[in-house]
């Protein structure tokens, strides 16, 4: 009986991990890993109260979600979410290769936008409280705890990627020149 190989759109199972950790590896058929990332999400958001603190901070209660969540716990989360899209996406690709029967080597993809995600969210979470964003009125938005989580996540996702792409790539390219 002949196997039917499906295209998996990396793509379409980063947005799937975007909506929640582990539905992109469900779109690829990693049932495993999928229930993993979808347990672990349940678990820091039982505990962390970030669902909680999400209401809150988009319906403008920001007092409210300092006081709710629980930093210990959401401090896990950024990084449950980016390696969530991040294995999501190049699962599919890998996926995609074998289909191919590819003799491309195999790399990963985006690992400098999702690193920066995580450290960018993680300090964004961890930095959110400081006095010097009360007075400063164009800061005060870092001052909410969803919010900056965001703002750092985004910039130093842009960064990562950036970095990645430009000087990364400039490194290696005279020693993969060198090597033909």
């Amino acid at each position: 009986m002949r196997q039917r190989h499906e295209y998996k759109s990396p793509y379409a199972a980063a947005v799937w991990s975007t909506v929640l950790p582990g539905f992109g590896q469900m779109y690829n058929k990693d049932y495993i890993i999928g229930f993993v990332l979808l347990g672990f999400e349940f678990l820091i958001n039982l505990y962390s109260n970030l669902n909680l603190a999400l209401v809150y901070s988009f319906t403008g209660d920001f007092a409210r979600a300092h006081n709710v969540i629980d930093y210990r716990w959401a401090m896990f989360y950024p990084s449950l979410y980016a390696f969530s899209i991040w294995q999501a996406y190049n699962a599919a690709k890998a996926h995609n290769d074998r289909i191919l029967d590819s003799m491309v080597k195999k790399r990963t993809h985006l690992t400098g936008f999702f690193i920066g995600m995580v450290v960018g969210m993680d300090c964004g979470l961890f930095w959110h409280d400081f006095s010097f964003l009360n007075p400063n009125r164009v800061l005060s938005i870092l001052d909410m705890p969803v919010f900056s989580g965001l703002i750092f996540g985004l910039v130093l996702a842009t960064l990562g990627n950036f970095i990645e792409k430009t000087i990364y790539r400039q490194i290696r390219k005279p020693k993969l020149q060198k090597a033909e």
